[in-house]
């Protein structure tokens, strides 16, 4: 459904990337880039991991603004494509746009001595193994004991919007955005030998424990963001923050995630 108001006032974040650069080129010849303070939409040139970078710099910044990506990368999940076209006018694409919107997970890992350091993740959550020994990972799901004691590479908590990505190529299912799931993906584990992971309610609070962290130390990755040797890590769902992602009708989010699980 087109938005009410039309958009007038894009701000542009741009890959340095040749291809990036040459999109840009195009609209400063027709249009006059805002701040993105003074901005109504933010529009991103770039692929997939300049967007997902992209998003984190808004959050950090607090600038709940919708997001128009179109990509300059290779896979451009979360872009839209753009021609070289007159015909093509950016505005007339951003008003028939239809928005999606995220709520990231908030992660807080917990070191040794006790200082917690926070980060945000759009598309998973991570903790992998840092040495040859493999990681030994107590799981609490809303302060239940769910797991004794997993072994293995590590464990991945992902949203609906990241379960293509780190988590797909894990083993771990493909969640429809509507589903308001959370999906539990363990990574080349040796104990739980028949455990293949959990589907989890979107409310759910989910909590590792990281057993003998100095012998099997691991390291915790929310997005990009990684944290060496934490002792525990909780994750859930941060009602309070919302990403707007704007895709043309024809090529909607939902409909990605769909094809996605049906290619070859």
């Amino acid at each position: 459904m087109p938005f009410e108001t039309p958009f007038k006032k894009p701000a542009f974040i741009v890959d340095e990337k040749p291809l990036a650069q040459e999109h840009y080129a195009y609209f400063l010849k027709n249009h006059t880039p805002s701040s993105l303070e003074n901005a109504d939409v933010v529009i991103v040139l770039g692929g997939d991991g300049f967007m997902l970078r992209a998003l984190h710099t808004l959050l950090n910044q607090q600038i709940e603004l919708p997001v128009y990506g179109i990509n300059c990368g290779t896979v451009g999940f979360l872009m839209n494509t753009f021609q070289f076209d007159p015909l093509q006018d950016l505005f007339k694409k951003l008003h028939l746009s239809q928005p999606i919107c995220l709520r990231p997970l908030i992660m807080r890992a917990v070191n040794e001595k006790g200082e917690e350091e926070i980060a945000y993740a759009i598309n998973e959550v991570s903790l992998l193994r840092q040495t040859s020994q493999s990681a030994k990972i107590r799981l609490f799901v809303d302060d239940i004991l769910r797991l004794e004691t997993l072994v293995g590479d590590g464990i991945l908590l992902s949203t609906p919007a990241g379960s293509t990505a780190y988590n797909f190529s894990a083993g771990g299912p493909i969640l429809p955005l509507e589903a308001n799931l959370l999906a539990l993906t363990p990574i080349n584990i040796f104990r739980p030998r028949r455990w293949h992971g959990a589907l989890l309610p979107k409310t759910a609070l989910v909590r590792f424990d990281v057993l003998d962290p100095l012998k099997r130390p691991v390291k915790c990755t929310a997005d990009f963001h990684e944290i060496a040797s934490p002792v525990s890590v909780s994750i859930q769902e941060d009602p309070s923050k919302t990403l707007t992602l704007l895709f043309d009708p024809d090529h909607t989010l939902e409909r990605r995630i769909i094809e996605e699980q049906f290619m070859a």
